[in-house]
């Protein structure tokens, strides 16, 4: 009998949350919809190792990740170098990665490049070929809010760590709920933190923290010395999209860290002079319910 499908860091730090909010395996299980026995083990390995992520499975892995793969058909389609090998060495002053020119070799031919390769950026006739831009390019050059996975989610447990972090476990209106760590504690005392509806973005990509994964983030209006939660309107539900008027995109499967993305788009999120939540005067806003706000902080940044 085959093995079934390994859980993902997320589902595990999401079981390693609930267990530190004194769920009982048993209660977990039926929550995320795991067997006990799952529940039960993944539980002891964080107690002796103080990890969650999985260990590596039998089988070749992938030697190259996909933005490699990215920067390894920039590389052949911009330099026509004389060699495979000397293709292979670009390839890797370009992108730190460690690979033989065997690698390179299989990679190029699994994308369709073919023949030699100082002809790989030349059509027929000698001529270059322009590359025609994607839709993933597209969208890396168009940069605004609507690239933003936000929702309502309802903290269904907030729990103290040392170092003054939190931990939360948030309903987002998926199947399981997700785990959030957060320093908020110095700002907003836990117990407030208790059944209480927030905004959240869902596409960060996801972090560790004390073996713990951390999916999403809580946002906030801040200021040097002020911190308040930004509250869903009135009727909001775990799952709700907060969309904006103008903006009618739609968000990444998961933010690249390296885009900076999150970091463009933050710099232009404002209460407005009525506590409003807004990007660029457009408020966040769920269809058919109203806009989210700050209590009592306005003209303040959102993070």
């Amino acid at each position: 009998m085959g093995r079934g499908e390994e859980l993902s860091d997320f589902q595990r730090g999401t079981v390693v949350g609930c267990h530190l909010c004194n769920k009982s395996v048993r209660e977990i299980a039926a929550l995320l919809n795991l067997p006990r026995s799952t529940v039960s083990s993944v539980i002891l390995k964080w107690k002796r190792g103080g990890i969650t992520t999985a260990l590596p499975r039998s089988g070749r892995p992938h030697k190259l990740k996909e933005e490699d793969r990215q920067a390894l058909e920039k590389v052949a389609l911009e330099t026509r170098l004389p060699s495979i090998k000397a293709l292979a060495s670009e390839f890797q002053s370009v992108s730190g990665a460690s690979v033989s020119f065997r690698t390179v070799r299989r990679e190029l031919q699994t994308m369709g490049f073919r023949g030699r390769v100082s002809k790989y950026g030349k059509g027929k006739g000698g001529k270059k070929v322009e590359k025609k831009p994607t839709a993933s390019s597209q969208q890396d050059a168009m940069v605004d809010v609507s690239r933003l996975d936000l929702r309502v989610g309802h903290i269904i447990t907030a729990l103290q760590l040392p170092d003054s972090d939190n931990l939360y476990v948030v309903d987002v209106g998926e199947v399981s709920p997700r785990t959030v760590i957060g320093k908020l504690a110095k700002h907003i005392p836990v117990d407030q933190m208790q059944n209480r509806m927030v905004v959240l973005l869902c596409n960060l990509r996801p972090v560790t923290v004390r073996g713990m994964v951390s999916t999403a983030m809580v946002l906030c209006a801040s200021s040097s010395d002020k911190v308040e939660i930004l509250d869903p309107p009135g009727g909001a539900v775990p799952g709700d999209r907060i969309i904006f008027q103008g903006f009618p995109g739609e968000p990444d499967k998961e933010l690249n860290p390296k885009k900076k993305v999150w970091e463009q788009i933050q710099a232009d999120l404002r209460t407005d002079g009525q506590f409003v939540a807004t990007y660029k005067g457009a408020a966040f806003e769920v269809a058919g319910k109203g806009v989210c706000k700050a209590k009592t902080m306005s003209n303040s940044e959102i993070k």
